[in-house]
């Protein structure tokens, strides 16, 4: 391979070269701020960065730049609005998961739905976290105590107690939703207290009716279990965006469901 003459000089000065080592950058901050801040940041923020570095890039390949050992073609403005766009746009975008909440008690509930509890309650309050005051979640919504949204308005307060119950008695609720989704053969053999937990938390998490017209049940239902366990971590996403902490969730759930297959 031959390079070119300057390459030195087109490598530290010219604009499809910045493009490039921007580009980089902006690919690698999202999980760098992830692993050191758990900041979850929106990848539309970062496509639209790259977007324009790459445009950037382009322009500047085609442009006569003259390039020569003594000037920086790529002046520190770019480098500067690249900083500004991002830091600005993560401190913006950015969402920490709920700190993990201690397993709350777990209310008295029927026999049939008591072993299910047992898993889905530590489950549940571990990725929805305790907020005893009312706070809209990542895409707006009113929320409060381990994730409720039903009823909840600005300025509600619940003791740790009553969310507790109410966290007990809501999963019982979208269990038996879910359960209207399943067929006989399914709620007779194919439904374990941990399987069973793993899709009470995913009903509890993005509603009985998405749910129920899943994948991940469709497949339960006709006996592929363990890729009705692995289409849970297909629901990812909040706002039209990835969130790592719904990945990890979902990967927990898959987990759980799992148990005991061989």
């Amino acid at each position: 391979m031959k390079l070119v003459k300057n390459w030195k000089a087109i490598a530290a000065r010219s604009h499809s070269m910045w493009s490039i080592y921007l580009g980089i950058i902006v690919l690698l901050v999202p999980d760098i701020l992830y692993l050191l801040f758990s900041l979850d940041t929106s990848p539309r923020l970062w496509f639209v960065l790259g977007l324009g570095l790459l445009i950037y890039g382009a322009v500047g390949r085609v442009k006569d730049q003259g390039i020569d050992r003594d000037r920086l073609h790529s002046p520190a403005w770019i480098v500067l609005l690249v900083v500004l766009i991002g830091a600005g746009g993560a401190v913006w975008t950015g969402q920490r998961p709920a700190a993990p909440a201690p397993p709350p008690p777990v209310a008295a509930a029927p026999q049939d739905g008591a072993e299910t509890l047992a898993y889905a309650v530590p489950l549940v309050s571990k990725w929805e976290g305790l907020r005893t005051v009312a706070y809209r979640d990542p895409v707006g919504i009113w929320t409060i105590c381990y994730g409720e949204t039903q009823g909840v308005t600005a300025g509600m307060v619940k003791t740790e107690m009553e969310c507790a119950a109410m966290l007990s008695w809501r999963l019982l609720e979208f269990r038996a939703g879910l359960h209207r989704h399943l067929t006989s053969e399914t709620l007779a053999g194919r439904l374990p207290p941990p399987r069973d937990a793993a899709y009470t938390s995913f009903a509890y998490n993005v509603g009985v009716p998405g749910a129920g017209g899943s994948t991940a049940v469709r497949r339960l239902n006709a006996g592929d279990i363990a890729g009705g366990c692995e289409a849970l971590t297909w629901w990812n996403k909040a706002g039209g965006r990835v969130l790592r902490g719904l990945v990890a969730r979902r990967t927990e759930e898959r987990d759980l469901c799992r148990r005991g297959l061989t």
